[in-house]
Protein backbone atom coordinates (compact mmCIF):
# COMPACT_ATOMS: atom_id res chain seq x y z
CA UNK A 1 0.00 0.00 0.00
CA UNK A 2 2.81 2.36 0.70
CA UNK A 3 4.17 1.36 -2.31
CA UNK A 4 1.01 2.44 -3.93
CA UNK A 5 0.72 5.97 -2.22
CA UNK A 6 4.20 6.45 -3.26
CA UNK A 7 3.75 5.70 -7.01
CA UNK A 8 0.73 8.02 -7.51
CA UNK A 9 2.90 10.68 -5.64
CA UNK A 10 5.78 10.10 -8.04
CA UNK A 11 2.97 10.46 -11.10
CA UNK A 12 1.07 13.25 -9.46
CA UNK A 13 4.01 15.44 -8.95
CA UNK A 14 5.10 14.82 -12.92
CA UNK A 15 1.82 15.26 -13.98
CA UNK A 16 1.75 18.67 -11.93
CA UNK A 17 4.40 20.12 -12.79
CA UNK A 18 4.19 19.66 -16.29
CA UNK A 19 1.10 20.97 -16.47
CA UNK A 20 2.23 24.40 -14.31
CA UNK A 21 4.48 24.80 -17.25
CA UNK A 22 1.63 25.13 -19.72
CA UNK A 23 -0.50 26.98 -17.00
CA UNK A 24 2.12 29.37 -15.70
CA UNK A 25 3.39 30.46 -19.15
CA UNK A 26 -0.12 30.78 -20.41
CA UNK A 27 -1.15 33.60 -17.33
CA UNK A 28 2.39 35.35 -17.87
CA UNK A 29 1.76 35.91 -21.65
CA UNK A 30 -1.77 37.19 -20.31
CA UNK A 31 -3.60 34.11 -21.89
CA UNK A 32 -6.87 32.87 -19.85
CA UNK A 33 -6.76 29.48 -18.28
CA UNK A 34 -10.33 28.27 -18.04
CA UNK A 35 -9.16 24.55 -16.29
CA UNK A 36 -6.08 23.53 -14.64
CA UNK A 37 -7.28 19.22 -13.90
CA UNK A 38 -4.87 16.75 -12.13
CA UNK A 39 -6.73 13.41 -13.58
CA UNK A 40 -9.36 12.77 -15.56
CA UNK A 41 -12.85 11.30 -15.08
CA UNK A 42 -15.22 12.05 -12.18
CA UNK A 43 -14.38 15.58 -10.18
CA UNK A 44 -12.88 14.48 -6.55
CA UNK A 45 -12.67 18.04 -5.56
CA UNK A 46 -13.31 21.39 -8.19
CA UNK A 47 -13.28 25.17 -6.88
CA UNK A 48 -12.61 28.16 -8.99
CA UNK A 49 -10.36 31.39 -8.67
CA UNK A 50 -10.77 34.29 -10.79
CA UNK A 51 -11.26 32.67 -14.46
CA UNK A 52 -10.11 29.69 -13.90
CA UNK A 53 -11.35 26.32 -12.10
CA UNK A 54 -9.13 24.04 -10.40
CA UNK A 55 -9.86 20.18 -10.24
CA UNK A 56 -8.60 17.19 -9.10
CA UNK A 57 -10.35 13.99 -10.46
CA UNK A 58 -10.61 10.02 -9.92
CA UNK A 59 -8.26 8.68 -12.54
CA UNK A 60 -4.84 10.00 -11.53
CA UNK A 61 -3.05 8.96 -14.96
CA UNK A 62 -2.52 12.45 -16.66
CA UNK A 63 -3.95 16.09 -16.44
CA UNK A 64 -4.68 18.93 -18.61
CA UNK A 65 -4.90 22.46 -18.96
CA UNK A 66 -7.69 24.23 -20.99
CA UNK A 67 -6.76 27.33 -22.74
CA UNK A 68 -9.47 30.19 -23.93
CA UNK A 69 -9.73 30.16 -27.62
CA UNK A 70 -7.76 26.86 -27.82
CA UNK A 71 -9.67 25.13 -30.67
CA UNK A 72 -10.40 27.51 -34.02
CA UNK A 73 -13.85 26.57 -33.24
CA UNK A 74 -13.88 28.44 -30.54
CA UNK A 75 -11.21 31.41 -31.22
CA UNK A 76 -12.44 34.84 -32.22
CA UNK A 77 -9.33 36.20 -32.36
CA UNK A 78 -8.91 37.62 -28.96
CA UNK A 79 -5.26 38.47 -27.25
CA UNK A 80 -6.15 36.60 -24.08
CA UNK A 81 -7.19 33.66 -26.65
CA UNK A 82 -4.54 30.69 -27.22
CA UNK A 83 -4.91 31.05 -31.08
CA UNK A 84 -5.65 34.35 -31.37
CA UNK A 85 -1.79 34.74 -30.17
CA UNK A 86 1.55 35.05 -32.28
CA UNK A 87 3.07 31.28 -33.03
CA UNK A 88 6.75 32.16 -30.73
CA UNK A 89 4.06 32.67 -27.65
CA UNK A 90 2.06 29.58 -28.56
CA UNK A 91 5.06 27.90 -28.85
CA UNK A 92 6.47 28.81 -25.19
CA UNK A 93 2.99 27.39 -23.99
CA UNK A 94 3.47 23.75 -25.21
CA UNK A 95 7.26 23.40 -24.81
CA UNK A 96 6.83 25.07 -21.17
CA UNK A 97 5.35 21.43 -20.08
CA UNK A 98 8.03 19.13 -21.32
CA UNK A 99 11.16 22.45 -19.94
CA UNK A 100 9.22 22.33 -16.94
CA UNK A 101 9.76 18.10 -16.46
CA UNK A 102 12.86 18.18 -17.43
CA UNK A 103 13.79 20.73 -14.69
CA UNK A 104 12.46 18.82 -12.13
CA UNK A 105 14.47 15.70 -13.47
CA UNK A 106 17.76 18.11 -12.96
CA UNK A 107 16.85 18.83 -9.64
CA UNK A 108 16.17 15.34 -8.48
CA UNK A 109 19.69 14.36 -9.99
CA UNK A 110 21.32 16.61 -7.97
CA UNK A 111 19.16 16.06 -4.82
CA UNK A 112 20.27 12.22 -5.55
CA UNK A 113 23.78 13.44 -5.75
CA UNK A 114 23.72 15.42 -2.54
CA UNK A 115 21.76 13.38 -0.14
CA UNK A 116 24.14 10.55 -1.44
CA UNK A 117 23.62 6.92 -3.30
CA UNK A 118 25.09 3.59 -2.56
CA UNK A 119 27.86 3.02 -5.57
CA UNK A 120 30.37 -0.28 -5.71
CA UNK A 121 33.54 0.56 -4.67
CA UNK A 122 36.80 0.30 -6.86
CA UNK A 123 38.02 -3.28 -4.64
CA UNK A 124 38.24 -6.05 -7.27
CA UNK A 125 36.27 -9.73 -6.35
CA UNK A 126 37.36 -11.62 -8.61
CA UNK A 127 40.73 -11.80 -11.31
CA UNK A 128 39.47 -13.65 -14.62
CA UNK A 129 41.86 -16.37 -15.80
CA UNK A 130 44.06 -15.86 -19.00
CA UNK A 131 42.99 -12.09 -18.79
CA UNK A 132 45.76 -8.89 -19.12
CA UNK A 133 44.61 -8.06 -14.99
CA UNK A 134 45.87 -11.60 -13.83
CA UNK A 135 49.29 -11.74 -16.15
CA UNK A 136 49.81 -8.05 -14.85
CA UNK A 137 49.59 -9.20 -10.96
CA UNK A 138 46.61 -7.94 -9.56
CA UNK A 139 44.79 -9.78 -7.53
CA UNK A 140 41.05 -10.44 -5.89
CA UNK A 141 40.76 -8.06 -2.68
CA UNK A 142 42.91 -5.01 -4.52
CA UNK A 143 41.75 -1.84 -4.43
CA UNK A 144 42.35 -0.08 -7.60
CA UNK A 145 43.13 3.66 -5.76
CA UNK A 146 43.92 5.37 -9.57
CA UNK A 147 44.48 4.71 -12.99
CA UNK A 148 47.57 6.85 -15.37
CA UNK A 149 47.80 8.91 -11.86
CA UNK A 150 44.31 9.62 -11.44
CA UNK A 151 42.16 9.03 -8.22
CA UNK A 152 39.06 6.53 -8.76
CA UNK A 153 36.60 5.66 -5.86
CA UNK A 154 33.64 3.87 -7.62
CA UNK A 155 33.63 0.88 -10.14
CA UNK A 156 31.95 3.01 -12.34
CA UNK A 157 34.36 5.58 -13.00
CA UNK A 158 37.05 2.63 -13.01
CA UNK A 159 35.38 0.87 -15.41
CA UNK A 160 34.82 4.22 -17.81
CA UNK A 161 38.58 5.23 -17.92
CA UNK A 162 39.30 1.53 -19.18
CA UNK A 163 36.36 1.64 -21.56
CA UNK A 164 37.40 5.32 -23.36
CA UNK A 165 41.35 4.51 -22.92
CA UNK A 166 42.94 4.94 -26.29
CA UNK A 167 46.66 3.42 -25.43
CA UNK A 168 46.90 0.08 -25.47
CA UNK A 169 47.88 -0.20 -21.69
CA UNK A 170 47.10 1.78 -18.75
CA UNK A 171 48.81 2.24 -15.14
CA UNK A 172 47.04 1.14 -12.34
CA UNK A 173 48.02 1.79 -8.42
CA UNK A 174 46.09 -0.61 -6.33
CA UNK A 175 46.13 -0.69 -2.42
CA UNK A 176 47.12 -4.24 -0.90
CA UNK A 177 47.65 -5.40 2.29
CA UNK A 178 48.19 -1.46 3.50
CA UNK A 179 50.69 -0.82 0.77
CA UNK A 180 50.73 1.18 -2.70
CA UNK A 181 51.94 -0.75 -5.75
CA UNK A 182 51.81 -0.30 -9.54
CA UNK A 183 51.27 -2.23 -12.34
CA UNK A 184 50.71 -1.87 -15.86
CA UNK A 185 47.84 -3.50 -17.63
CA UNK A 186 47.24 -4.28 -20.90
CA UNK A 187 44.23 -3.88 -22.80
CA UNK A 188 42.08 -6.61 -24.58
CA UNK A 189 38.68 -5.58 -26.63
CA UNK A 190 36.29 -7.84 -26.65
CA UNK A 191 32.65 -7.90 -27.60
CA UNK A 192 30.21 -7.30 -24.66
CA UNK A 193 26.09 -6.73 -24.75
CA UNK A 194 24.82 -3.32 -24.04
CA UNK A 195 21.25 -2.66 -22.18
CA UNK A 196 19.31 -2.81 -25.49
CA UNK A 197 20.91 -6.84 -26.07
CA UNK A 198 23.31 -5.49 -28.71
CA UNK A 199 26.88 -6.34 -28.89
CA UNK A 200 29.83 -3.84 -29.34
CA UNK A 201 33.58 -3.68 -28.82
CA UNK A 202 34.71 -2.36 -25.41
CA UNK A 203 37.88 -2.52 -23.77
CA UNK A 204 38.59 -5.27 -20.70
CA UNK A 205 40.84 -5.87 -18.39
CA UNK A 206 39.17 -8.78 -17.00
CA UNK A 207 38.33 -8.09 -13.00
CA UNK A 208 34.93 -8.03 -11.72
CA UNK A 209 33.74 -6.03 -8.71
CA UNK A 210 33.60 -7.18 -5.26
CA UNK A 211 30.15 -5.74 -4.29
CA UNK A 212 31.12 -3.71 -1.60
CA UNK A 213 29.26 -0.28 -1.54
CA UNK A 214 29.82 2.94 -0.27
CA UNK A 215 26.83 5.97 0.37
CA UNK A 216 28.96 8.23 -2.52
CA UNK A 217 27.92 11.80 -1.33
CA UNK A 218 28.74 15.44 -3.13
CA UNK A 219 28.70 19.13 -1.89
CA UNK A 220 26.12 21.07 -3.29
CA UNK A 221 28.50 22.59 -6.32
CA UNK A 222 29.67 18.77 -7.52
CA UNK A 223 25.62 17.81 -7.17
CA UNK A 224 24.77 20.41 -9.55
CA UNK A 225 27.48 19.69 -11.89
CA UNK A 226 27.22 15.56 -12.08
CA UNK A 227 23.16 16.25 -12.24
CA UNK A 228 23.49 17.62 -15.55
CA UNK A 229 25.79 14.83 -16.68
CA UNK A 230 23.31 12.26 -15.58
CA UNK A 231 20.79 13.93 -17.18
CA UNK A 232 23.01 14.38 -20.40
CA UNK A 233 23.50 10.41 -20.72
CA UNK A 234 19.78 9.38 -19.73
CA UNK A 235 19.02 11.80 -22.55
CA UNK A 236 21.29 10.33 -25.23
CA UNK A 237 20.24 6.60 -23.82
CA UNK A 238 16.54 7.50 -23.67
CA UNK A 239 17.26 9.28 -27.27
CA UNK A 240 19.31 6.28 -28.84
CA UNK A 241 16.44 3.54 -27.41
CA UNK A 242 13.92 5.54 -29.42
CA UNK A 243 15.24 5.41 -32.68
CA UNK A 244 16.24 1.81 -32.40
CA UNK A 245 13.00 1.74 -32.03
CA UNK A 246 11.62 3.02 -34.80
CA UNK A 247 14.26 1.47 -36.61
CA UNK A 248 13.57 -2.02 -35.37
CA UNK A 249 16.91 -2.72 -33.59
CA UNK A 250 15.41 -3.05 -30.39
CA UNK A 251 11.94 -4.40 -29.96
CA UNK A 252 9.37 -2.28 -28.88
CA UNK A 253 7.82 -5.11 -26.41
CA UNK A 254 11.44 -5.25 -24.26
CA UNK A 255 11.52 -1.23 -24.50
CA UNK A 256 8.47 -0.03 -22.82
CA UNK A 257 6.64 0.07 -19.93
CA UNK A 258 3.37 1.83 -18.38
CA UNK A 259 1.83 2.40 -15.26
CA UNK A 260 1.86 -1.68 -13.98
CA UNK A 261 5.37 -1.29 -14.64
CA UNK A 262 6.48 1.70 -13.26
CA UNK A 263 4.29 0.57 -10.27
CA UNK A 264 6.26 -2.30 -9.59
CA UNK A 265 9.67 -0.29 -10.22
CA UNK A 266 8.58 2.29 -7.67
CA UNK A 267 7.86 -0.75 -5.48
CA UNK A 268 11.68 -1.84 -5.75
CA UNK A 269 12.74 1.79 -5.45
CA UNK A 270 10.98 2.19 -2.14
CA UNK A 271 12.65 -0.97 -0.69
CA UNK A 272 16.01 0.76 -1.98
CA UNK A 273 15.57 3.98 -0.19
CA UNK A 274 15.35 7.36 -0.56
CA UNK A 275 18.00 8.04 -3.42
CA UNK A 276 16.37 5.73 -5.38
CA UNK A 277 13.05 7.09 -5.33
CA UNK A 278 14.45 10.27 -5.96
CA UNK A 279 16.64 9.15 -8.91
CA UNK A 280 13.32 6.92 -10.40
CA UNK A 281 11.16 10.36 -10.40
CA UNK A 282 14.21 11.94 -12.63
CA UNK A 283 14.14 9.10 -14.91
CA UNK A 284 10.45 9.12 -15.37
CA UNK A 285 10.20 13.08 -15.25
CA UNK A 286 12.88 13.06 -18.45
CA UNK A 287 11.42 10.68 -20.18
CA UNK A 288 7.91 12.31 -19.72
CA UNK A 289 9.67 15.55 -21.49
CA UNK A 290 11.20 13.41 -24.25
CA UNK A 291 8.09 11.02 -24.96
CA UNK A 292 5.87 14.41 -25.21
CA UNK A 293 7.96 16.29 -27.46
CA UNK A 294 8.29 13.84 -29.80
CA UNK A 295 6.26 14.90 -33.47
CA UNK A 296 3.33 12.86 -32.91
CA UNK A 297 -0.33 14.15 -32.50
CA UNK A 298 -1.97 14.67 -29.76
CA UNK A 299 1.45 14.84 -27.68
CA UNK A 300 3.05 18.60 -27.42
CA UNK A 301 5.96 17.70 -29.86
CA UNK A 302 2.81 17.21 -32.28
CA UNK A 303 1.22 20.58 -31.61
CA UNK A 304 4.87 22.11 -32.33
CA UNK A 305 4.52 20.32 -35.13
CA UNK A 306 1.73 22.06 -36.64
CA UNK A 307 3.03 25.50 -35.41
CA UNK A 308 6.46 24.52 -37.53
CA UNK A 309 4.01 23.90 -40.33
CA UNK A 310 1.88 26.98 -39.87
CA UNK A 311 5.20 28.69 -39.82
CA UNK A 312 6.07 26.95 -43.41
CA UNK A 313 2.85 27.47 -44.91
CA UNK A 314 2.14 30.96 -43.85
CA UNK A 315 -1.36 29.78 -42.66
CA UNK A 316 -2.64 27.17 -40.28
CA UNK A 317 -4.37 24.14 -41.39
CA UNK A 318 -7.65 23.73 -42.08
CA UNK A 319 -9.70 22.48 -39.33
CA UNK A 320 -10.93 19.35 -40.85
CA UNK A 321 -7.22 18.27 -41.81
CA UNK A 322 -5.82 19.17 -38.01
CA UNK A 323 -8.75 17.34 -36.57
CA UNK A 324 -8.52 14.15 -38.79
CA UNK A 325 -4.87 14.15 -38.06
CA UNK A 326 -5.30 14.29 -33.97
CA UNK A 327 -7.73 11.40 -34.61
CA UNK A 328 -5.49 9.53 -36.64
CA UNK A 329 -2.65 10.45 -33.78
CA UNK A 330 -5.12 9.70 -30.93
CA UNK A 331 -5.66 6.42 -32.16
CA UNK A 332 -2.07 5.29 -32.21
CA UNK A 333 -1.62 6.46 -28.67
CA UNK A 334 -4.54 4.52 -27.53
CA UNK A 335 -3.44 1.22 -29.33
CA UNK A 336 -0.17 1.77 -27.89
CA UNK A 337 -1.77 2.67 -24.41
CA UNK A 338 -3.76 -0.85 -25.03
CA UNK A 339 -0.06 -2.65 -26.19
CA UNK A 340 2.21 -1.16 -23.11
CA UNK A 341 -0.78 -2.60 -20.59
CA UNK A 342 -0.62 -5.75 -22.24
CA UNK A 343 2.78 -5.98 -22.13
CA UNK A 344 3.10 -5.17 -18.35
CA UNK A 345 0.72 -8.08 -17.74
CA UNK A 346 2.54 -10.55 -19.48
CA UNK A 347 6.05 -9.21 -18.45
CA UNK A 348 5.44 -8.87 -14.51
CA UNK A 349 3.29 -12.36 -14.57
CA UNK A 350 -0.12 -10.95 -13.43
CA UNK A 351 -2.00 -11.98 -16.68
CA UNK A 352 -0.67 -15.61 -15.64
CA UNK A 353 -2.39 -14.81 -12.35
CA UNK A 354 -5.33 -13.31 -14.01
CA UNK A 355 -5.72 -16.59 -16.16
CA UNK A 356 -5.51 -18.96 -13.32
CA UNK A 357 -8.06 -16.77 -11.29
CA UNK A 358 -11.00 -17.11 -14.34
CA UNK A 359 -9.90 -21.07 -14.79
CA UNK A 360 -10.88 -21.31 -11.30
Amino acid sequence: MFSFLIFIFILSIMILVHEFGHFITARKLGIRVEKFSLGFGQKLLSYRKSSTEYSLCLIPFGGYVKLAGDSWQECKGGKHEFLGRKISDRFKVIFAGPALNYALAYLCFWMVNVVGYPNLTAKIGEVMQGYPAQEAGLLEDDTVISVDGNPVKYWQELQDIIRSKKAGQLDLEVLRNGDNILLSVGLRREGVKNIFGQEQKVNIIGIRPKGETVVAKHNIAEGFILAGKNLWNLTTLTLGAIGRMFTGTVSLKESVTGPLGMFYITSEAVRLGLSAVLHLMAVLSASLAIFNLLPLPVLDGGHIFFLGLEKIRGRHLSQKAEENITKIGFGLIMALAVFVFLNDLERFGALEWIMKIIKK
